[in-house]
Parts: structure tokens; sequence; C-alpha cells
């Protein structure tokens, strides 16, 4: 990687308005999410430098006809979550958009013949200013939001990153926000047949992100539900592990590492960084 080239990262975004909430502490004093927290708080350090712009593939904006980036100057909050108290709905991330990025790539993607759309309307959703009240908490630093495709097909999404991979040098930073274990039927489950399901797929998942082959790297995720493992572990869909997609095909040639493993009730859940 040239020292212009940012990195792109899939990162977890937990669960719900978690950072903002008290949680129970286990019997060495660390409550659920407080190792996520630390990552996320760290995660600029990472990189070193603030980007022009961060572009952001969220799991929670999908269902659109076609992909939709965000062109609104200043994002309201989409507070999507349900059932949580009252004073995570009143949370606010006055991070600015910047509708010129936007449309650059808006352009690049019509380059490279995928339609999208504009949308000046769309608030930050929870997968979005959650991790980003960590990773920048001063919200200082620029936000364009991308949405899915609504097909959620793995080859549809890395065909969409290779054509975001040119905004690294640009001084673009690509976020890819998801979790790569989302079984929200077994999310509070720590039945040990289910958690050594997600501990196989979170191995897979590893195994296929740092394989040094691209070539190979982009087929097992296109691929990702041969894993016998993989629908146990998203669950009733898959639009939090898509954004990895995204995020593996803007890598290019750049390879692929976990940065981060944490657990909760015993299931594991990671993050990963290209170049």
């Amino acid at each position: 990687m040239s020292a212009e080239k940012l990195p792109v990262y899939f990162i977890p975004h937990g669960g719900g308005p978690w950072p903002f909430m008290d949680f129970p502490k286990d019997a060495s004093g660390k409550g659920p999410w407080d190792e996520l927290g630390a990552f996320l708080t760290g995660l600029s350090a990472d990189f070193g430098r603030k980007p022009k712009a961060v572009l952001v593939v969220s799991g929670h904006w999908e269902k659109e006809p076609v992909v939709t980036v965000s062109t609104a100057a200043s994002p309201g909050m989409l507070y999507d979550y349900y059932n949580f108290p009252p004073h995570t709905y009143q949370l606010s991330y006055p991070a600015p958009g910047a509708p010129d990025v936007a449309r650059h790539v808006q352009a690049v993607l019509k380059e490279a013949g995928i339609e999208s759309r504009g949308d000046a309307e769309r608030g930050f959703d929870h997968g979005v200013f959650i991790p980003f009240m960590l990773i920048y908490p001063k919200a200082d630093v620029p936000i364009v939001m991308m949405s899915l495709d609504n097909d959620l097909s793995a080859e549809t999404h890395l065909k969409l990153g290779a054509a975001l991979e040119k905004l690294r040098e640009e001084d673009i930073l690509i976020i890819a926000s998801g979790m790569s274990y989302h079984n929200m039927r077994k999310f509070r489950s720590d039945e040990a047949g289910h958690v050594q399901e997600a501990i196989r797929f979170d191995h897979w998942l590893t195994d296929a992100v740092e394989n040094s082959d691209i070539g190979a790297r982009n087929g097992m995720l296109a691929r990702w539900e041969d894993n016998p493992d993989a629908r146990a572990c998203h669950v009733p869909d898959h639009d939090h592990l898509v954004p990895l997609f995204v995020a593996a095909g803007a890598a290019g040639q750049d390879r692929g590492r976990k940065i981060f493993e944490t657990h909760f009730l015993g299931k594991p859940y990671s993050a990963y960084r290209f170049g």
C-alpha cells in the first residue's frame, strides 16, 4: 500500500445503541461491549490521519431499488432500533455530509456501469452513528453513506466494491459497517452447539479474508453460503455480512487480515482490514 492509498475496513457496529447503555459486568469487571468500544475508539489511530471524507456502507441501508448514495449536506438521525431506553432516541451525531463527494461516488459507479441514485433526506442509521460516535467523537469528518444493492448477493457487492477502489487514492476512507455474526434469533443464546457453529464460521471467514490468493479469496466469499455454518450465523438474512463483500472488492489486490475479535456469549465476531 502506498502512503497515499487508504486501507479499507469491515467493522462490527454491535447491537443497537450499546455504548450509551449500562450493562451488567462479568466477574472480571467487563461489560459485554467494552472490547468493541475500545477497538472502535482506537480505530482512527490505525491509519493515522483524518481523511477528506468517509464512505460508509451500512448493513442497515438495504431494500433500495438501486444502489443509493446520501447527498445530504447535514444528515439527520435515523433511530432504526426498537424498545430501547428513551435517552437513546436523543443521541446526536452532527457530522457533515459531503454532497460533492457523494456525486463523485455516483460518477465512479456510473463509469463502472452501475446504476445509482442520490438521497438528500436519509439520516445516519445506527450502523453509522453508533460506531462513528466512538471513531470520530468530535463529528469533524464528513460522512457519505451508500446503500446495499437490493439483491444482497456477494458477487454483486464484490463488483460494487471493485468500482470504488479508486476512491482510496483520493483520500476517501471506505468503511463497511456490519457484523460477521448476526443471528438475531440466537443472539442471546449460549447454547453449546450454536456457539460451535459461530466459532467455525468465524474461522472460515477469517481464512477466506486472509487468503493470499486474491482470486481465491473473492471466490470463497462469493460462495459463502456453501459453508455449512453460514446460515446458522446469519438469520433471518445476511444483510450484516454484505458490507464485507464491498470491502473485499474495494481492496483490489490488497490482502486482508483480522484486526479484532471478541465474543458475545461465546460467539465470536470480528473486524478486518484490507491494505
